[in-house]
């Protein structure tokens, strides 16, 4: 079982910026590719982005494909999502997810672990 902890979401004005992390407790971090998911009121859970297990390929979700960054420290068993150029349409739960696998997959069904979730709110 491995459990995944989120930072702090936050509330910030549209233009700004937000950097989330995501702690795995586990010490085989890098057997797994990393997701990060959100969930709009109101909306279906969306993929957002994933990272493969050694941080060399990544794939994000075209609406935010530039202005988000995922990124992994396999040392400190970390995920980062840094959001640049918030967006009120970002505003979301997001979840960090683990995958045991080799590929990066953008259906949350595939994913083996979730993160608690994390409020960010991007305000006009």
């Amino acid at each position: 079982q491995v459990q995944l902890v989120e930072s702090a979401g936050g509330s910030v004005q549209a233009g700004g910026s937000l950097r989330l992390s995501c702690a795995a407790s586990t010490r085989t971090f890098s057997s797994y590719v990393m997701g990060w998911f959100r969930q709009a009121p109101g909306k279906e859970r969306e993929f957002v982005s994933a990272i493969g297990r050694d941080g060399f390929y990544t794939n994000y979700a075209d609406s935010v494909k530039g202005r988000f960054t995922v990124s992994r420290d396999n040392a400190k068993s970390t995920a980062y999502l840094q959001m640049n150029s918030l967006k009120p349409e970002d505003t979301a739960v997001y979840y960090c997810a683990a995958r045991d696998g080799t590929y990066l997959r953008t259906n949350g069904g595939q994913y083996d672990f979730w993160g608690q979730g994390t409020q960010v709110t991007v305000s006009s």
